[in-house]
């Protein structure tokens, strides 16, 4: 018997346990509610729901404690809810010391008042603009209630922001109406640390039509990657430039919603998990669907701290 104890081990090895992941770069999205209507749009209004604000400070020090080391948030628009995203971001800073706190917005209710109350905790500032092209902008939807003043805006913002220390990024989705457009004089004006090109997506129950119930149609808006390629080969002298293709985009993103879960785009649409705040991060980590090797050959980690900027900036440790 003693035999047979002592070599178990070698006969049946101990299962491994597995390695922890680590969601060091998560995007949230609190809410769904929005001032604009891009065709494009990929986290459509289906709910106004919003957690209690110590709900979600509770579920993002889990995720900090897991490892998280910058946070982004998207929408929606985030700042219909200013106090709210402020807040976080403070939390985020001042209690969870985390690297950077980022915003994904499209420009058009980010106030003075706010920036000065709230600019401190905030690495990154990211302006979407589509199109330089009044008309274009509001062929897509990128508009409120149809008036052409969002590129006054992105300017406007951008300036608010480089101002007080906060580091600026142009996002833009290349479609139908703007692959042809050559942005190298506003994005030179504009000075931008990173300008993320994206190809238009179509996910479902998004943004593809009736097909999937969606609230937003894209299928329209579609280009061939060749028409995707020559917006980049016209705009590849932009230093600030970072393509990200379908491919890239594909599960390269931790996504959580307004539950706190994950969302899972391997099937063509977003399947959200169990939340985070019921089975804990590394339970609800795995219905992400999240490729780590997609994340980083995306160039998800970056110089991402207003801190790392003015001083030329560490190379975060992976």
């Amino acid at each position: 018997m003693d035999w047979l104890l002592s070599n178990l081990v070698s006969l049946y090895p101990l299962q491994r346990k597995t390695k922890p992941v680590v969601p060091i770069s998560v995007n949230y999205f609190p809410h769904r509610q929005c001032n604009y209507a891009c065709e494009f749009c990929f986290h459509t209004t289906l709910n106004l729901k919003i957690l209690p604000i110590e709900e979600a400070k509770r579920g993002l020090r889990l995720l900090a404690d897991a490892g998280m080391k910058k946070l982004n948030i998207s929408g929606g628009e985030p700042f219909l809810k200013p106090t709210f995203i402020g807040e976080i971001f403070r939390f985020c800073k001042e209690d969870l010391k985390l690297e950077s706190c980022s915003v994904v917005n499209n420009g058009s209710r980010v106030t003075e008042k706010w920036l000065d109350t709230y600019g401190e905790f905030l690495d990154v500032m990211a302006i979407s603009c589509d199109s330089f092209d009044p008309d274009t902008n509001v062929k897509v939807g990128r508009a409120e209630k149809g008036k052409a003043d969002h590129v006054n805006r992105v300017f406007q913002v951008a300036q608010w922001c480089q101002d007080r220390g906060i580091q600026v990024k142009i996002n833009s989705v290349i479609n139908i109406y703007n692959w042809e457009e050559d942005m190298n004089e506003q994005i030179e004006e504009l000075n931008p640390f990173r300008w993320k090109v994206f190809q238009v997506l179509l996910l479902d129950g998004e943004n593809t039509g009736d097909a999937s119930h969606s609230l937003r149609d894209a299928t329209k808006l579609i280009i061939t990657d060749e028409q995707y390629q020559s917006f980049l080969e016209r705009h590849k002298q932009q230093k600030s430039l970072v393509p990200e293709d379908n491919e890239a985009m594909k599960d390269s993103y931790l996504n959580l919603d307004e539950d706190m879960r994950f969302l899972n785009c391997q099937t063509g649409g977003k399947v959200p998990g169990r939340s985070l705040l019921e089975v804990g991060v590394q339970e609800a980590i795995k219905d992400s669907g999240w490729d780590e090797d997609a994340f980083v050959n995306r160039g998800g980690i970056f110089e991402w701290s207003r801190d790392s900027a003015k001083t030329g900036g560490a190379q975060l440790e992976w």
